[in-house]
């Protein structure tokens, strides 16, 4: 009775342990749940060697197992462990120790333990994940694979290495085929040259790209400060270029490049932007911007252009800068102290409140403050206008205003002799070379040296109105003059060498001779706000002064009338 009793109770436990559903990870759950499959014989798992195959009742709930150098073969991969747990109705298997898969397209995963579904082709390894192919190798706790979609996923952290960089990331799936790596989440890519951190980075192995789909930074691992960052771009491994497509910027050598689109080789250090291109430099407190823009870090310089304009931000007044194009760049001097330049080529202007102007071609030197503006240069000062074959303006680092200007060729110096008038009336004084002297911020003092000319306008007070009244007209010529800009007067405080000096009333001095031959006062190209810089003139109308000739007429009058009477006293002579 007994031994009836205990074989019931061994026969009920086996068919209980053959009917007890495989505890699976949700991964590998099939869609009839775990439930006994139809499967073709040479879709099954094979058995190739084990050095022990048992079936225990007690053990694995009765479905057989095998240990000792388990060898076993599915659609030609090979599995290799310590012992596997065969669950044969359901083409299932479990691998423990040592396990290691070896698929047919190079790729090798070891781990401490598998799962394995033979009908889906999926599996799972746990503990010390290793999948090495040709490509890389990748090392996690948890690997999830799919060999049908040929593709293996991860979400507990791992690390990916490729001979030449090592991939951190949460979370990664690789596509065998492709050998793409999708990495989700916060990824890290250590190279021995550069870092590259962002999220959601597709990287392609082949290719050697990677492509990033949300914010990213690539820094250069010998100069931290040298990076790139993007929010979608793609990224050259091995030629290490980048290609940015969204809210991306280049900072290098403490200057931020930004744009619509942009272009970096971190080897050769050249970068392009398009479409709203900025490049910034704090140190020098000035910023530029165009259409398209070009930097060579090695070079430390840039070139802007497609209507690009410089900002010198400065503490009271800013200082405008455009042109075709603009070039900034750093060098050593002499002295081997390292200063910014800027340069501004054809059509160059530039707006300070103070002083404005235009020329072919600017070159600032901004660490020394100096100003260079080069064929056919005009330069507004107030209502006085400068010109000449070159002007050079100072500027005075500390209060960051121009102290002086040197003139050299053919310099012209003009001021309007009144400017609460529309009279047709200036004051003039040109030589070959010349320097201006500011004083609060206004043309001030100016020395002519070399065939020195000046028209001035003279005024006197009337005793009884107190008011100004002309008096007419100061030619002077001689081989240095010094001039002194009043309010509304230029007055001549020195001449020498050659000094030659007359003064005529207005009825004597004909219209003629009340300007210079080379006379160029300009209003119609003049800068009067910084927005007139951008564009090649702002066109402004020609102003139309009054040309006041009153008192020359009267007398050239009267100079007739007194001719004709003379000739009227003259005999007639009377032909026979």
């Amino acid at each position: 009775m007994r031994l009836i009793f205990f074989l019931l109770v061994f026969i009920s436990t086996i068919t209980y342990a053959q009917q007890k559903p495989v505890q699976r990870d949700p991964y590998l759950q099939s869609p009839v749940q775990n439930q006994p499959q139809q499967v073709k014989p040479e879709d099954r798992v094979k058995i190739i060697h084990a050095d022990i195959i048992d079936k225990n009742p007690a053990k694995y709930d009765g479905n057989r197992y095998l240990q000792g150098n388990v060898k076993l073969e599915h659609q030609g991969s090979i599995l290799t462990a310590d012992e596997v747990v065969m669950y044969e109705e359901e083409n299932f298997i479990k691998a423990i120790g040592n396990t290691k898969l070896q698929n047919t397209d190079g790729s090798v995963i070891t781990a401490g333990e598998m799962e394995y579904d033979g009908n889906t082709q999926k599996g799972v390894a746990r503990k010390n994940v290793i999948l090495v192919d040709p490509k890389q190798t990748i090392k996690t706790e948890i690997m999830y694979y799919d060999r049908l979609a040929n593709l293996a996923y991860f979400n507990t952290g791992g690390t990916i290495s490729d001979g030449q960089n090592v991939m951190y990331t949460k979370s990664a799936t690789y596509f065998l085929d492709t050998k793409l790596i999708d990495f989700v989440g916060n990824v890290k890519i250590d190279n021995p040259d550069y870092i590259i951190e962002g999220k959601n980075i597709k990287q392609n192995q082949n290719t050697r790209t990677a492509d990033f789909f949300g914010p990213t930074t690539i820094t250069n691992r010998a100069n931290p400060k040298n990076y790139v960052y993007t929010e979608r771009g793609t990224y050259k491994m091995n030629s290490k270029e980048a290609y940015l497509n969204k809210n991306s910027r280049i900072h290098y050598n403490d200057k931020i490049l930004t744009g619509d689109d942009m272009y970096y080789n971190q080897l050769t250090g050249f970068g392009t932007a398009t479409g709203n291109v900025t490049l910034d430099d704090p140190k020098e407190r000035r910023y530029i911007k165009g259409g398209y823009g070009e930097i060579f870090e090695k070079k430390d310089s840039a070139v802007m252009t497609k209507s690009p304009y410089a900002v010198k931000i400065l503490e009271k007044d800013s200082l405008y800068v455009a042109a075709e194009k603009i070039l900034s760049y750093q060098k050593l001097d002499s002295t081997k102290v390292k200063k910014s330049y800027l340069r501004a080529f054809r059509k160059g202007r530039f707006y300070k409140s103070n002083a404005q102007g235009r020329a072919d071609s600017l070159a600032f030197n901004e660490t020394d403050g100096i100003l260079h503006m080069y064929t056919e240069p005009i330069l507004w000062s107030g209502e006085k206008q400068v010109t000449g074959d070159k002007i050079e303006a100072y500027f005075n680092n500390e209060t960051q205003n121009i102290d002086s200007l040197k003139v050299i060729g053919n310099a012209f110096a003009i001021t309007k002799a009144d400017s609460l008038n529309m009279k047709d009336e200036f004051n003039q004084v040109k030589g070959k070379l010349m320097t201006v002297y500011y004083q609060n911020n206004d043309i001030k003092e100016a020395k002519v040296i070399g065939n020195a000319q000046a028209i001035n306008y003279v005024d006197d007070v009337d005793e009884k109105t107190k008011k100004n009244e002309r008096i007419g007209l100061t030619l002077t010529s001689c081989g240095i003059i010094g001039a002194l800009f009043e309010e509304r007067v230029l007055q001549i405080i020195s001449c020498s060498i050659g000094a030659t000096s007359d003064t005529y009333p207005m009825s004597k001095i004909e219209p003629s001779k009340r300007k210079f031959p080379d006379f160029n006062w300009n209003t119609k190209d003049r800068i009067r706000k910084w927005q007139d810089i951008l564009v090649d003139s702002p066109n402004y109308e020609e102003i139309q002064y009054e040309t006041d000739n009153t008192l020359y007429n009267q007398a050239q009058e009267a100079i007739e009338k007194e001719r004709a009477k003379e000739e009227a006293k003259k005999p007639k002579r009377v032909r026979k």
